[in-house]
């Protein structure tokens, strides 16, 4: 099929909240960019975001502060985070609120207008803004609307296959279209990755299943960037556990912001016993393994499940505050205003992710940015609830602030017909292959490997047997029958796997060399957290695969050092 080559100044690959508040702050300073998504336009993993987004607003708790809510990011991210990072994040992240709203995003408010919060896990105030439990569907109509007034371009049905570099600098990417399949080369003078995590390398997960796949952890490593605390995966409290189609997919942090409680079959609020203060609003990992261990002690349900029951809330109340939860658990028979729904851990979201400098959004990659779930630093070994989606915008901003104002003050290189020939060739033959192994095979026996030896609950046998036969994967990869046009979800899945044994490899690596446990990295052979291990682990691509190294976190500015002194900490008992 013929070529299709198209120019840009800046390539954006990534349609969701990063990707899209970026093109937005370009498109207000004038500059040209292009958006790329696999999916139709607005259709984004960011609309699964339902609970919420962070900004220190004081609406109903008017000592917060910026400073307290960077404190407990550090805190929940036991210090790992980039203090740098947290800081722009909590200091900018009311105004970028207050921006939504000017844009029409209807956040629920309370009786005297004022933007309202609720409470979220591991927070010290009422800091989570949200509209009902749709917050991050609300996000992304509010961003598509902005970008369509602004006349952002963009293609959907887009997949990238392979970023592109020249002299050591970003000259753009290739790909190819997927209601066609012909391929498709983009020149542009700064390329940034807004492409989302990988949680789908795990069996149970919040994303879609051929969503988050490693797609742009890979895609930078592959083009020189080092990836960063790969080993940390968010485990969820509440996934769905029926029906089978829905095995994993969100049950809201918003229902236990609103008074929800964890029971076991016993009846046994059991969060009694591992979080007496915090009670089901302790941080994520401390509940996920709390309700993976009911589960294996024998407490749990037939679906190897918990109970999560707001029921004791007033009915209104819940359908008010939950309506998507109401409808999503109606449609199969169950109404969580009267009775209780199963729940269980499920790969959430991933701290690790591409390394960047978080004052640009650049990576050590000239011309080449990352902004969002792909990137790590903000969140550190374990992510603060409700600060998903506002790292999104707030980065995004930052991306294309910087970008604007640098954009042509440095050499451009254009692509390489020979590097795009290669390229296209690569997506031939792939689409040729003539081997043993269906892709979706080897996509369901990496992520039974996954959830099996780098899941919630770790060890040295575990992680080393999961390399073991991660490298089994990868010469069965080699050996893929695909036989299908670029069109096809077979051939698309076979693109997802050369990410995907990428990025696993990253996280079993990390995973075993961080001899503790911190955050939701849990070794249950190394029980307990070790001040020694303060560091980061970097793995560094090199001619030869990967290397691993190490960096140690900067210190906190005085006032966020302050906030952490004061030692602020949430009051579950207010929502009884």
């Amino acid at each position: 099929m013929s070529l299709e080559s198209v120019s840009t100044r800046v390539l954006i690959i990534g349609a969701g909240g990063a990707g899209l508040r970026t093109s937005i702050e370009l498109a207000q300073r004038g500059i040209d960019c292009l958006v790329l998504g696999k999916r139709p336009h607005g259709d984004a993993h960011t609309i699964w975001a339902a609970g919420g987004i962070n900004a220190s607003l004081g609406s109903l708790d008017p000592e917060d502060r910026w400073a307290i809510h960077a404190a407990d990011t550090l805190d929940e991210g036991h210090f790992l985070n980039d203090p740098t990072a947290v800081e722009m994040l909590a200091r900018r992240a009311p105004d970028r609120i207050r921006e939504l709203a000017d844009w029409g995003m209807a956040f629920d408010r309370t009786d005297d207008g004022a933007i309202n919060q609720r409470y979220f896990g591991a927070q010290s105030f009422r800091r989570t803004c949200f509209v009902g439990d749709r917050t991050g569907q609300a996000l992304m109509d509010t961003l598509v609307r902005k970008a369509m007034d602004l006349e952002v371009p963009y293609r959907e049905n887009l997949y990238i296959t392979d970023l592109v570099t020249k002299n050591g600098r970003a000259a753009g990417a290739v790909g190819f279209d997927m209601d066609d399949g012909h391929p498709v080369a983009f020149d542009a003078e700064a390329v940034v990755i807004a492409a989302g995590g990988h949680t789908s390398l795990y069996r149970r997960s919040s994303s879609r299943r051929d969503e988050n796949t490693g797609d742009a952890q890979a895609l930078a490593f592959n083009a020189g960037v080092p990836l960063r605390d790969m080993e940390f995966v968010q485990f969820h409290p509440t996934g769905k556990v029926t029906p089978r189609e829905e095995a994993g997919h969100l049950v809201t942090e918003a229902v236990r912001g609103e008074g929800g409680r964890l029971y076991n079959t016993e009846g046994e609020r059991f969060m009694e016993r591992y979080s007496p203060n915090q009670m089901e609003l302790d941080a994520r990992d401390v509940v996920a393994r709390a309700n993976e261990q009911e589960i294996r002690k024998g407490r749990g349900t037939d679906n190897d499940a918990v109970l999560l029951d707001i029921s004791h809330r007033d009915a209104d109340f819940i359908r008010e505050r939950l309506p998507r939860m109401v409808e999503e658990f109606a449609e199969h028979g169950i109404d969580i205003t009267q009775e209780p729904m199963e729940v269980a851990p499920t790969a959430h979201y991933a701290m690790g992710g591409i390394e960047v400098d978080f004052e640009t959004a650049e990576t050590p990659v000239d011309g080449l940015y990352a902004v969002g779930e792909c990137t790590a630093g903000v969140h550190g070994a374990n992510r603060l609830g409700g600060n998903s989606l506002i790292e999104t915008v707030v980065f995004g901003q930052v991306a294309g602030t910087h970008i604007a104002e640098t954009l042509g003050t440095r050499p451009s290189p254009s692509l390489s017909e020979a590097a795009v020939r290669d390229h296209v060739a690569t997506q031939d033959a792939l689409a040729a292959a003539e081997g043993r192994h269906a892709p979706a095979e080897i996509m369901n026996r990496l992520r039974g490997l996954m959830w099996k030896h780098a899941g919630i609950l770790r060890d040295e046998d575990g992680l080393i047997n999961g390399l073991r036969k991660l490298q089994q994967l990868r010469a069965d990869a080699a050996d893929l029958q695909v036989q299908a046009d670029r069109t096809s979800r077979r051939y698309e899945r076979a693109q997802n796997v050369r990410f995907m044994l990428t990025t696993a490899e990253t996280i079993l690596r990390g995973a075993l060399e961080r001899t503790e446990s911190r955050g939701a990295h849990a070794r249950t052979d190394y029980g307990e957290k070790n001040p020694s291990w303060r560091q980061n682990i970097r793995c560094v691509p090199t001619a030869e695969g990967m290397e691993i190294d190490f960096q140690a976190p900067g210190a906190p500015s005085a006032p966020v050092q302050e906030a952490v002194d004061e030692e602020h900490e949430l009051d579950y008992h207010h929502l009884e």
